[in-house]
């Protein structure tokens, strides 16, 4: 993943737009003084992501693409994107950055906007916070400063409502990952905590004047059954599954937890032997003092009690933020599952 991400946005210029607003883009060249805002998704651009889910998207496996468009002050205009193509370790030849070069190269000889401003991903009932997701995001944002991922939830989409979020990473957080150092120190020197990690950006879907039309005609259309189906009480096993995935993640939580208490223990110990050493060494000094014999030289501890290596806590803050998503996923669906039931009863109630 982290490959996709190395030499994105280099030597890309302001494209001429169709949406009429190309002499206001701006690439990491222009000033990033300007944090974005809202992101702006075209209609074409939603309906892309969804059917490469459809065409690839396969159980646990994720799609990603790139996403192109520009920036408008503090609004990123997403007009377009083109997929990752599915390829096996054995592909060795397979040059993903030449990929990404050449459709942008492509994409500009046909006048549509090729600056690169980030990347998309699905995700299977919310798992998205990874290592991965991290270490790519923070590369695209590094190089390029208005850069999002949007994440699409084609679980939660196939229930009735679209699920696409676009995340940025903090800017505390972009300083810790610049630094590369996630000590406990760090990342509590930094003020870094799972709900500091990553920011969502508000989302605008936009179509033109003739898509809009043809939406108002085919809703029209649509069947009247197909407009209750949301008001089933049957429920799906998504809250299972999701209850699934959160206890892993708190299983997960709870070995870091206890691998960052034995290294507590390990060091708390150290400190002991250290203490106890230094009082030998002084009470050793002292007689040899009174016996008029010269004290022994000082030992570099260091080399006596090698220093002991803290835990990584990004692992721990990842896991932290995931349950958090799972939490949030759970409420949503509780909330609208009770609301059904509340309603039926009271229908059954006025019925009777």
């Amino acid at each position: 993943m982290a490959s996709r991400k190395e030499g994105t946005g280099s030597g890309t210029t302001s494209s001429s737009s169709n949406t009429g607003a190309g002499g206001k883009g701006k690439g990491k060249g222009g000033s990033g003084d300007s944090a974005v805002k809202q992101v702006q998704i075209d209609g074409l651009v939603v309906l892309k992501i969804i059917k490469h889910y459809q065409e690839e998207g396969q159980g646990t496996e994720v799609v990603q693409g790139v996403l192109l468009g520009l920036v408008v002050e503090d609004r990123l205009e997403i007009t377009n994107c083109f997929p990752f193509p599915q390829h096996t370790e054995d592909d060795a030849e397979f040059d993903e950055v030449q990929y990404q070069m050449e459709m942008m190269r492509s994409l500009r000889h046909v006048n549509i906007d090729h600056l690169h401003v980030g990347w998309y991903q699905s995700t299977y009932y919310g798992s998205f916070i990874t290592r991965a997701l991290l270490d790519s995001q923070f590369s695209y944002q590094h190089a390029i400063e208005e850069s999002v991922v949007l994440i699409y939830d084609p679980i939660k989409t196939a229930q009735g409502s679209l699920s696409l979020k676009a995340y940025r990473l903090t800017p505390k957080l972009m300083e810790v990952c610049k630094e590369k150092d996630f000590s406990p120190e760090a990342l509590k020197k930094g003020s870094i905590t799972f709900e500091h990690m990553f920011e969502e950006v508000p989302i605008v879907i936009k179509n033109s004047h003739l898509i809009n039309v043809l939406m108002w005609e085919l809703e029209k259309k649509s069947a009247v059954a197909d407009k209750h189906e949301l008001l089933s009480l049957a429920s799906s096993n998504h809250l299972g599954k999701t209850l699934q995935l959160l206890m892993d993640r708190v299983d997960e939580m709870s070995q870091d937890i206890l691998k960052y208490n034995t290294y507590m223990r390990n060091m708390s110990k150290q400190q002991q032997q250290k203490h106890q050493y230094q009082q030998r060494r002084q009470q050793e000094n002292m007689q040899r003092q009174s016996r008029g014999e010269p004290p022994l030289p000082e030992e570099d501890l260091s080399k006596l009690f090698k220093p002991l290596q803290a835990p990584a806590r990004m692992d721990s803050l990842l896991i932290a933020g995931q349950i958090n998503t799972y939490c949030q996923n759970i409420k949503e669906f509780t909330a609208q599952n009770l609301g059904k039931l509340f309603m039926a009863q009271a229908l059954q109630e006025y019925n009777n």
